[in-house]
């Protein structure tokens, strides 16, 4: 059986020599936090290390010159130096690496292998609200629709904002629909762009897996300008190249006696008997560019930022067979899912005051474009039909959009209060939309391209959405020691009707070193545009099964009309203390309730399996669809608002900077969460699937055990002189799932408690230029594999459920250790 640890160890080699690319720790830059934010600009303050609960923040509050560790709500602020020696060039890895709370995939199914994406506290990822300069950043059109913790996630996608444009970034973990929108139900992550007119840095970057794969170079630079008197002009670039990796086991179906006694050229495919490539990262080159800009013409202030991003990706899809279309596959071939897609946001705005309100006009649009291909292919029917197929195909394009504009005022009223009323308040209009185009005639001709069939006419479409909105917020002290701030929210959807949200937050401090806060809030996420238009027939060797948009015919066939919001309420309490001098310790409990939770179904059958249900069939007849004669098996998936969750959970964070003298500098932490999710009430399936579930063992696992409820990361960064060292250890608690091959018998797999390492080394070579040498992961460890009694029936059945050898859903991913060095020259 292959193991990654039998592979040549030279790629630890290959990465380290890969320092053409290598880098530092990173300058930390000073946190300018005048960013632009729906509140009041707030004046500058440092961010250093190890010290980020100093820092004057912009995000949960519109009260102007609050630092984090006076916040009334958990708000973690990560400055540049924190997401560089990370070792990855790649933000939402940058994140989970500090976070706790914030979880990243590692691995994706089909085109949500192309893009992954993250959640907060163990929501979906269409729970955060992400913000840029505090103004709504724009989701992406590439949908996560197979089975697994992040199924449904169209969420923004953070990798297309490079890192080297950041200054810090704000993490409000505190449901905040009131303040900033109502589907901020998890939380809400601020990005903070540079602002410096003078200076900047090139970084470089090279690594890879111990074990083969996953070569990344990574290019990055910064620089300010000052075009005139009182403006500034920040400019940053990155470009990226990752690898491909290959964790895939033997593919039962090459190894049959009988399929090489039929097949002789089978055991000339490539890589055999390791023919079936599925499992593992997929390849992508991405080019990133951002600017950050402002003037100050007296009075007034115009600003504006601008992110452009290309990304072309590949991922390996299930093996096909030599039998399939022998004459222009002689040994059998593998298809690539392949993706072209541009990303673009805007943002313009003034600001100023007038009869002491202060104003802010501005509007952003973003847009996200996905060209969808399959390479390395066939249409098997249009070969057998006309004698000829090609190989590459354009299978469909995903594109969405958002325009936001807002106006946001603020006053500061002296009503007898210890400190004056802030006074907030602010109207929006945001319009979605959301496009699936339909693939090429040869992609879509009967069942369509291999692994992949293009978007049928009657998948595709133009939906369009709009939101209009008003809040105000008061924030003040009416007594020493006291902080309320108590806002609502009105928002009407053009689909969905109106809602209305609120949010009181309170702080008491007893004395300089202990507080007690807590806030009440609650919740209303509109459906994604993707959860609800989505439709596509997704197929392996051996089954077929379309995913029906809730809202079409073809659904209310099996009794699911439309989908309805999401609403929750949130609670928090916690307490804000300093132990010891140079310390602070936080500790915030929360639960979050959410009522008619949006959730993927697995495959519901229609025919094939060991339970079928009639109208299953009906639906995928109705829907238009052609499904693969040669497959076993058929069926379809759909969001539905499946069940109620609950989410308890604790998260504590403690720093304290030591002083050794001769011996430097330590900057001590711990942070850690602990998160419970419940699935409190399942609604009940439509009596058209029955005895079907929409929710089965697997996907109640999905929410409730896919992600460890335990997570803790101790950290020490250490600087002496010219030397610093970056030492992290990262525990994982358990973590389980079910698979099934037939939605009868469920194996469980489980992944013991994991702790991983995390090391950089960095030297400053001359007075600009620094050089690093780091490894996540250190000692290269891999989570258990999957339950060898589902890998036994899969072989046994011939199925290519067998090539997975370790948990889609593992915390660590399923890659091993990652090795890298990185160069940085400031100036």
């Amino acid at each position: 059986m292959k193991h990654p640890k039998h592979i040549k160890r030279r790629w630890l080699t290959q990465a380290v020599l890969l320092a053409l690319y290598a880098g530092s720790a990173g300058a930390v830059y000073a946190a300018d936090t005048t960013a632009d934010d729906s509140a009041a600009a707030a004046p500058a303050a440092p961010v250093a290390a190890g010290e980020n609960v100093e820092a004057v923040i912009v995000t949960g509050t519109r009260r102007s010159g609050l630092k984090a560790v006076d916040s009334a709500s958990p708000i973690q602020v990560l400055d540049s130096g924190s997401l560089e020696r990370t070792g990855q060039p790649d933000l939402i890895q940058a994140l989970a690496q500090n976070l706790p709370s914030f979880t990243a995939q590692a691995f994706g199914g089909d085109t949500a292998n192309l893009t992954l994406s993250a959640r907060l506290r163990g929501l979906s990822p269409n729970d955060t609200l992400v913000l840029v300069n505090g103004k709504r950043r724009h989701t992406t059109a590439n949908l996560a629709v197979l089975a697994g913790p992040f199924q449904g996630g169209a969420a923004t996608d953070l990798n297309y904002i490079p890192v080297a444009a950041i200054d810090h970034i704000e993490v409000l973990q505190d449901g905040a629909a009131a303040q900033y929108g109502t589907d901020a139900i998890a939380g809400v992550i601020n990005i903070i762009l540079k602002k410096d007119s003078s200076g900047g840095s090139l970084t470089t970057t090279g690594g890879a897996y111990m074990d083969q794969g996953g070569k990344t170079g990574d290019v990055s630079f910064n620089q300010g300008f000052e075009p005139s008197a009182n403006s500034y002009l920040n400019v940053s670039g990155e470009h990226k190249y990752h690898g491909h990796s290959d964790r895939s086991d033997v593919d039962p179906r090459v190894v049959s006696a009988a399929n090489l006694a039929s097949m002789p050229t089978l055991s000339q495919a490539e890589g055999y008997p390791y023919a079936n490539h599925i499992s593992g990262d997929a390849a992508y080159h991405i080019s990133l560019l951002s600017a950050n800009g402002g003037i100050d013409l007296g009075g007034v202030e115009l600003y504006s930022n601008a992110t452009y991003g290309k990304k072309s990706a590949q991922s390996y899809e299930n093996y096909r067979l030599p039998n399939r279309i022998p004459k222009v596959y002689a040994y059998g071939f593998s298809p690539l899912e392949a993706m072209d897609e541009t990303d673009f946001g805007f943002t313009g705005g003034a600001r100023g005051s007038v009869a002491g309100w202060n104003w802010d006009l501005s509007s952003t649009y973003g847009k996200d474009k996905a060209e969808i291909g399959v390479v390395n292919s066939a249409n098997i029917s249009l070969f057998n039909d006309t004698g000829s197929t090609p190989t590459s195909f354009h299978a469909g394009t995903f594109t969405a959009a958002q325009w936001t504009t807002s106006l946001d005022v603020s006053h500061d009223v002296d009503i007898g209060w210890v400190s004056p009323l802030s006074v907030a308040a602010g109207l929006e209009y945001r319009r979605d939309s959301y496009e699936i185009g339909a693939g090429d005639a040869a992609s879509r001709y009967k069942e369509g391209s291999q692994s992949y069939p293009g978007f049928s006419l009657t998948d595709a479409g133009f939906h369009t959405r709009h939101d209009k909105s008003v809040y105000v917020d008061l924030a003040g002290s009416p007594i020493a020691n006291l902080k309320v701030d108590i806002a609502a929210r009105y928002e009407d959807y053009s689909d969905f009707g109106a809602a209305r949200v609120g949010k009181i937050t309170g702080r008491y401090d007893f004395t300089p070193t202990f507080a007690l806060r807590g806030t009440i809030s609650n919740g209303f996420r509109a459906p994604t545009m993707a959860e609800q238009y989505y439709s596509a027939t997704n197929v392996s060797p051996t089954s077929a099964s379309v995913q029906l948009a809730p809202n079409s015919a073809a659904a209310a066939l099996v009794g699911i009309n439309g989908l309805k919001p999401e609403k929750s309420t949130n609670y928090s309490l916690g307490f804000v203390a300093h132990p010891v001098a140079r310390s602070t310790l936080t500790v915030d409990a929360y639960s979050i309730e959410i009522r008619d939770r949006i959730i993927g179904s697995g495959t519901i059958y229609g025919s094939g399996n060991t339970v079928n249900s009639a109208a299953v069939v009906a639906a995928i007849k109705a829907n238009g669809n052609v499904l693969d004669s040669t497959v076993t098996k058929t069926g379809i998936s759909i969001f539905s608002n499946a069940a109620n969750t609950k989410n308890t959970g604790l998260e504590a964070v403690f720093s304290y900077a030591s002083n050794f003298g001769d011996l430097g500098k330590v900057d001590w932490s711990v942070a850690g969460n602990y998160n419970k999710v419940e699935v409190t009430k399942v609604n009940q399936a439509p009596s058209q699937l029955s005895p079907q579930k929409l929710l089965d063992q697997a996907a109640i696992a999905s929410l409730e055990t896919a992600s460890p409820k335990v997570r803790v990361n101790l950290g020490a960064l250490w600087k002496k002189g010219d030397w610093t060292v970056n030492l992290r250890e990262s525990i994982y608690g358990p973590s389980s799932s079910y698979s099934s091959l037939d939605n009868v018998t469920y194996y469980e797999t489980k992944i013991k408690t994991l702790a991983t390492t995390d090391l950089e080394v960095s030297y400053r070579v001359t007075k600009q230029l620094t050089a690093s040498v780091g490894a996540n992961n250190l000692f290269n460890k891999y989570p258990d594999k999957v339950n060898q009694a589902y890998v036994a029936a899969a072989r046994a059945a011939l199925n290519t459920a067998a090539v997975t050898q370790y948990p889609s859903f593992s915390p660590i991913g399923i890659n091993g250790g990652y090795y890298y060095a990185r160069l940085n020259y400031s100036y």
